[in-house]
């Protein structure tokens, strides 16, 4: 993983430990000051990608005379560079489960320089997957039980946005993706029909669905609504009755008054004798649209979900941070109005009943009475503890998202006006940051 992707200023701030000797263990967390506008809940990703980049983290010849030509880095400190690679440890909370503000999703311990130099990717990574895994879920829980297919990878802000979008809305809940490649990549289920395009290359719809279903006689699912949704809904039943398939068929809505269309179109597939037939909807769903069908009883069986889930329309970053809080055996805080940070390692303590928040505690204090750790050690020395099959790590997060989906209190899981958990600090870490705050006040900070 190349070394520069990172910020100019960790360059310099690293450059600068490195002329002085600084090679403490520093340990850094990473959380989310607030949770965005109608957010009940986050759900923690980006783990994997983060720990592939941690684990490839070095500086090739090409990158260093860069840092030497155009950042005027001096020689000993190139000479550093060369040979640094994250030697550090990492705890986390695993993928898939459901986190709140103000506790930490990860903690990197490394020398001040290593852990410096990987902020930008890893708070990047973390904050982007994070994002989506969260917005996916919303869509998620407004679907009940029909299947949620990510339609986003055209309209995602790259191409490497379209596989993790892919990835993160699977660990959310999502049954299938359009993105080819992330399917490989991560055991998916590819999904995916025909555009209008398809439909508008032919003489009519009934040559076109014809062509389709001669081609790709297993599920096919055809476009009904190029022309005239009923009429494109009859076309399919005249080729499906004609050509006496069998096996799963389906149809596609992809603009109209989804709700009204779907239960016209049931009528017609039912009236053929096409009880089994499914129907899919697309077109600019998110999860209040998907809400709003389901509430007026649409009989959708399936839902194409792109661009307002890839991009998390309506709440399109997080004010996630990665704050130092702990330097050699000194801990650390901010006191920065609305940005004030708590000091040292710090574990977070979760109530499996549910009824209570979670309460963040310093790592080495023992957890309350009937409270069970979050974060585990996923990294030691720079190293994973485990080796990771891509497929595997998302099933694996899959399943703690359900669970944790399951443990969440009703009031959290709202779509409209969420109260989200709220994490208390422990008595532990409330008196460090207290005893801190007292001497920086008298000005010091030791």
């Amino acid at each position: 993983m190349s070394g520069l992707r990172t910020d100019l200023y960790e360059l310099r701030m690293a450059a600068s430990y490195l002329r002085r000797d600084m090679v403490a263990p520093a340990t850094f967390s990473l959380f989310v000051r607030r949770l965005p506008p109608r957010r009940g809940f986050l759900v923690a990703a980006g783990l994997a990608e983060a720990l592939a980049f941690l684990e490839g983290f070095a500086f090739d010849d090409d990158e260093l005379g860069y840092l030497r030509d155009v950042v005027g880095l001096d020689q000993p400190t190139l000479a550093a560079l060369a040979g640094l690679r994250f030697t550090g440890d990492v705890r986390a909370v695993p993928e898939g489960r459901v986190v709140f503000a103000d506790e930490p999703l990860v903690e990197v311990t490394a020398p001040i320089a290593e852990a410096q130099l990987v902020e930008t990717a890893v708070l990047n990574l973390l904050t982007f997957h994070t994002t989506v895994a969260s917005k996916a879920a919303r869509c998620r829980l407004a679907a009940g039980d029909a299947e949620l297919v990510d339609f986003a990878f055209r309209r995602t802000h790259g191409l490497e946005a379209g596989a993790g979008v892919a990835r993160a809305s699977a660990i959310a809940g999502f049954g299938a993706t359009s993105d080819v490649e992330a399917a490989r990549r991560y055991g998916l289920t590819p999904s995916g029909t025909m555009a209008h395009s398809y439909v508008e290359a032919f003489p009519d719809e009934r040559a076109a669905f014809r062509a389709f279903a001669a081609d790709f006689p297993t599920n096919p699912v055809f476009l009904v609504d190029t022309y005239d949704t009923p009429a494109g809904v009859r076309a399919a039943v005249d080729v499906i009755t004609e050509l006496g398939l069998t096996g799963p068929v389906g149809v596609r809505l992809d603009s109209g008054d989804l709700a009204a269309l779907a239960k016209r179109t049931r009528a017609i597939l039912d009236d053929a004798g096409l009880t089994q037939a499914t129907i899919v909807a697309s077109g600019s769903l998110d999860e209040d649209v998907i809400a709003a069908l389901v509430a007026q009883g649409a009989p959708i069986n399936a839902y194409g979900v792109g661009t307002r889930m890839g991009v998390s329309f309506d709440a399109p970053s997080l004010d996630s941070a990665y704050k130092l809080v702990a330097f050699g055996d000194r801990p650390v805080l901010k006191l920065s109005p609305g940005k004030a940070t708590l000091p040292g390692p710090k574990q977070v303590f979760r109530d499996p009943a549910g009824t209570s928040g979670d309460v963040v505690g310093l790592r080495d204090e023992p957890a309350p009475a009937g409270r069970e750790p979050l974060l585990v050690p996923v990294m030691r020395g720079g190293r994973l503890l485990e080796a990771v099959d891509p497929a595997g790590a998302v099933r694996a997060a899959r399943r703690r998202f359900d669970a944790d989906l399951a443990w969440l209190p009703e009031a959290a899981r709202r779509l409209a006006d969420p109260t989200p958990l709220t994490a208390t600090v422990s008595p532990g870490l409330a008196e460090l940051r207290d005893r801190l705050t007292a001497r920086i006040g008298r000005g010091s900070a030791y």
